[in-house]
């Protein structure tokens, strides 16, 4: 028998017999595609290379093989993985496998601190960043992450933050994924990769020809046709076929000949030509090992699966578990995730036959025919599947406390996972409470935020309302209510919540931890107004009743507040300390951060704010994920908002377009909602969805939507909340700018800038620093050389006063540059926002170089312009597109079009359209397309509703065909 030679091994990957482990087999291609990149990470081109396979596929022998090639080449090699057996440590995957070896990255210590410690993760991969950077200019660098599935969230976060930031440098990211289902972070991390030009390596099944091969090398023998057949029962799964054949192996049933052919018993197949089941197949060690890591609820559904022998429904797995369907929810869950069993239209069904058979196996005889028994009888007798009811209260009339107190502890205990049904409890909870019962101001209380967290704002708002004009409430029961309507009011109206918060931290008599909460919130909606001044002086008297309360989620706000108001004084290291001990401090109480808005919308917003694009979009989405699972509308919405903002910023204009559309069609379609709150109206969505859909319509040159946003911008000018009235007041300067007319940009920017010139510490525009460079430009339009001053210094004293952040110098040496006309300092901006994932901002900086190279060397500017073409060109923006198009034309070069789609048999759409085009005409529905994409249903819609326009098509059916005869070059 041969001994082979072992790669290092996964449980996915590990050999059962008896040492023996089969070397690469069927993997040629697949190898060759990393040997490819590995060529273009020798010439210092980075990227990721993404090995998926199914359990047992080989993913990590593929890893290994490729390590060991880029070490015979001399390349650096750090090699980490997830493990499913060991502890969960936050970021210990990554950090394990960069702080180990033969040459790990430096202070080992330092950074190990840093991902303790919650406050300190900004800067975590701040020093991530930084360390590898340095590394990378010494040499290529090959980073091997495995079983991606198990890393936990830091690790995921971390790794496509730092990919993303550091894509510019010679790093290569070879990441290994079990295929199938996976966790959404996980799924979100892939999608994102995967939009950022990752190259995919599939380990799909393998031929007879590699089976053959690995037969021979787990027997030591050429096998024999019967031998094959074993084989192939295997499914083309290698750890399958080495642990099939080993077993048969090591129990002495396979013998060689004469010959050197290994062959089966003579009398093993009975006469059949394909048998089912030449011998019973034994408890597999690789399926022993999954089923070890599930809970033991998954573990009881996925054993009672296998002895029923035959796809399952869920009704039927909750009659022999003498469970309602509704409790099988998360085993089903793991062991789909444990790539177990797979759906099969509504039944479950095991991945591959041979390993029901290794389940079965391992359970007791008795056990299997009585399940198996069971079964048949609950078959034939057509049994139906259980049904989940709510305990009833029929017949109950009005007055009946006891029947209100049912439906009180029912809705408290379905709010947390379920808050639609827990409103419609409360309502009808309140319709059996007489008007004058002293405890109905307290049910309305519980009901609003139950309400508002289902979209029912208005009803929410009418209900509170009611209640407190009608009178004659105790103190504790109006404070409450003003509690939950100035919360819900942060999203809308910045001043009613001040309003509603002052007033009910006035109430006298009221707990002492209500007036905290109350004076926080207010504080909170102080600060998100821009009034920052009024927010500093309300935090003392809030610090000392939180304080004085003891009341631990009032000071989270409060950590909040202060965040705020140290970016608005450009301290942004303090208002990073400070978010992050607010989050600490949430997760500590057992806050989910997603529920957590306004509060938690800050942190993306400010994480964004400082280039960390994939790190607030990851915090976006594991938002909207827990918002949509729970049925949280207005929350959902509230974030939608924010991620709207991002894709702007990270320069997907068709993305941000249908996000914000998405977020402002929710908004109309809330239940209950009235006239006065149509889609887009609102504070939060003022300063947020009007703002994002303006720079959207200014980039694509979209006029019919430039207009509509400037009606937005004229209303928020007199809007009560400075923030709101800036930031209308910077939209129309925006626009005037766009049409030629610098005069009126400077007019509507008069207090925005006087509050530049007197250095005050408020939330005016330019709120993005990305948004410096246009103001200087638009000044010295418009002949006004000293607010072109003032906002050049205004971006060099936040750069100076925060060097860790790469986007601040970015942007503060672009504004001197177009200040001072300085060539250098273009230049400078150029090479700095090369660390910024802000493509368009970095686009303007190379066609503001190559335009001042224009003027003396036009040769040396061509090449800035065609990057900048190439930016403007990838985000859409049309008009800038066209603009740098110009200004090579004048230098004598001309460039063909090309559409932001970079696909030629689809010039009409974007590669955004076009990716859930081609998935609908696939057959998948919007809710697939979304789960697939992570996208929200709604934006998935827009991207149809703007296919099917451009494509001038009204159905799927038409879709599908156009789809199928483009990409077969019909």
């Amino acid at each position: 028998m041969n001994r082979l030679t072992t790669w290092p091994l996964s449980d996915d990957d590990k050999d059962v017999g008896g040492g023996v482990r089969a070397p690469v087999r069927g993997r040629e291609a697949e190898l060759a595609l990393i040997e490819e990149r590995l060529d273009a990470l020798a010439r210092r081109e980075g990227g990721i290379v993404r090995v998926e396979g199914p359990a047992g596929s080989g993913k990590t022998v593929v890893l290994a093989e490729a390590a060991a090639s880029a070490k015979r080449r001399g390349i650096r090699v750090f090699h980490g993985g997830a493990d499913p057996d060991a502890p969960s440590v936050p970021l210990a995957p990554l950090l394990e496998g960069l702080l180990s070896g033969e040459e790990p990255l430096p202070d080992a210590a330092r950074l190990r601190d840093l991902a303790t410690v919650p406050g300190q993760r900004f800067w975590l991969l701040q020093e991530l960043v930084d360390r590898l950077r340095e590394a990378a200019r010494g040499g290529p660098l090959l980073i091997v992450l495995d079983d991606l599935q198990w890393c936990d969230d830091l690790t995921l976060l971390a790794f496509h933050t730092v990919a993303a930031r550091l894509a510019p440098h010679a790093i290569l990211w070879l990441v290994g994924v079990r295929g199938g289902r996976v966790p959404p972070g996980v799924r979100t991390t892939l999608d994102r990769i995967r939009l950022a030009g990752a190259h995919e390596v599939v380990l799909g099944p393998l031929g007879d020809r590699a089976v053959a091969r690995i037969a021979q090398d787990v027997l030591g023998a050429v096998p024999a046709p019967d031998v094959l057949r074993v084989a192939r029962r295997a499914d083309g799964v290698p750890q399958l076929v080495v642990e099939l054949l080993g077993g048969l192996r090591d129990e002495g049933v396979v013998t060689v000949d004469d010959n050197g052919t290994a062959r089966l018993p003579a009398d093993s197949f009975h006469d059949r030509p394909f048998p089912l089941h030449p011998f019973p197949v034994r408890p597999l060690p690789s399926v022993v090992r999954r089923l070890d890591l599930l809970s033991d609820a998954a573990r009881e559904l996925v054993e009672t699966a296998a002895a029923v022998g035959r796809p399952v429904t869920m009704g039927l797995l909750a009659e022999l578990l003498g469970r309602p369907s509704a409790a099988l929810i998360t085993a089903v869950r793991e062991a789909l995730d444990a790539d177990l069993l797979r759906e099969r239209g509504d039944h479950l069904e095991f991945r591959h036959e041979v390993i029901r058979e290794a389940v079965e196996a391992g359970l007791p005889l008795p056990v299997r025919r009585t399940l198996r028994g069971r079964t048949e009888a609950l078959l034939e007798s057509g049994a139906p599947p259980d049904a989940t009811r709510t305990p009833p209260v029929g017949g109950a009339e009005s007055g009946d406390r006891g029947a209100v107190d049912r439906l009180r502890t029912a809705a408290a205990e379905l709010a947390p996972t379920a808050p639609g049904p827990a409103a419609d409890l409360g309502i009808r909870a309140l319709e059996l409470i007489a008007a004058d019962a002293p405890e109905r101001p307290t049910v309305i209380a519980e009901t609003i935020p139950l309400l508002w967290r289902t979209g029912q704002t208005a009803r929410a708002r009418r209900l509170g309302a009611s209640a407190l004009s009608a009178g004659g409430l105790r103190p504790e029961d109006e404070g409450r209510i003003r509690l939950w309507l100035a919360r819900l009011s942060s999203e809308s109206d910045f001043a009613g919540a001040v309003r509603l918060a002052r007033g009910g931290a006035a109430l006298p008599g009221i707990p002492a931890a209500l007036r905290a909460q109350l004076l926080a919130l207010l504080c909170l909606n102080l600060s998100m107004a821009g009034d920052n001044e009024a927010a500093e002086q309300a935090v003392a008297e809030a610090e000392e009743a939180a304080e004085a309360a003891g009341d631990r989620a009032a000071g989270a706000t409060l950590r909040v507040v202060d965040s705020i108001v140290s970016f608005h004084r450009m301290d942004w290291s303090e208002a990073f300390r400070q978010a992050d001990r607010a989050g600490a401090l949430a997760a500590e109480l057992g806050i989910a951060p997603s529920a957590w808005v306004p509060e938690a919308l800050w942190r993306g917003f400010l994480l964004n704010a400082a280039g960390c694009f994939e790190e607030a979009l990851a915090v976006v989405d594991a938002a909207l994920r827990d918002t949509r699972n729970l049925g949280h509308a207005a929350v959902t919405r509230m974030w939608r908002m924010i991620r709207a903002r991002l894709l702007l910023d990270a320069g997907r204009l068709t993305d941000a377009r249908a996000e914000a559309e998405a977020a402002s069609a929710t908004t109309e379609g809330t239940p209950g909602a009235t006239a006065d709150e149509p889609g887009g109206r609102g504070n939060l969505a003022d300063v947020t969805l009007s703002y994002t859909r303006m720079r959207v319509a200014l980039h694509t040159n979209d006029q019919e939507a430039a207009r509509s946003c400037a009606a937005d911008a004229r209303r928020m000018r007199g809007d009560s909340a400075p923030l709101v009235r800036n930031m209308g007041s910077w939209m129309l300067a925006l626009l005037a700018d766009r049409e030629g007319r610098p005069d009126r940009a400077m007019a509507a920017l008069d207090d925005i800038v006087a509050a530049l010139a007197e250095e005050r510490p408020s939330f005016v525009g330019p709120v993005d620093p990305a948004d410096a460079p246009a103001l200087v430009r638009m000044a010295l339009r418009a002949g006004a050389p000293e607010r072109a001053a003032l906002a050049a210094g205004a971006a060099e004293r936040r750069a100076a006063r925060n060097p860790a952040v790469p986007i601040l110098a970015a942007t503060a040496a672009h504004a001197r540059g177009l200040l001072d006309n300085d060539l250098g300092r273009l230049l400078d901006a150029v090479r700095l926002y090369e660390e910024c994932p802000r493509p368009i901002a970095r686009a303007s900086a190379l066609e503001d170089a190559g335009r001042k190279l224009a003027a003396t060397r036009i040769s040396e500017a061509v090449p800035y312009l065609d990057r900048a073409l190439t930016l403007y060109t990838r985000a859409g923006a049309e008009r800038d597109v066209a603009r740098v198009r110009r200004r090579l034309r004048t230098a004598g070069v001309r460039r063909r079009p090309a559409s932001a789609g970079y696909v030629r048999e689809w010039p009409e759409l974007t590669a955004s359209e076009l990716r859930v085009a081609r998935l609908v005409a696939d057959g998948l529905t919007n809710f697939q397309v979304a789960e697939r994409l992570s996208l929200s249903p709604h934006t998935v819609s827009s991207h149809l509703r703007r296919a099917f326009t451009k494509l001038d098509i009204t159905s799927r059916a038409e879709l599908a065909r156009l789809v199928g005869a483009r990409d077969s070059g019909e």
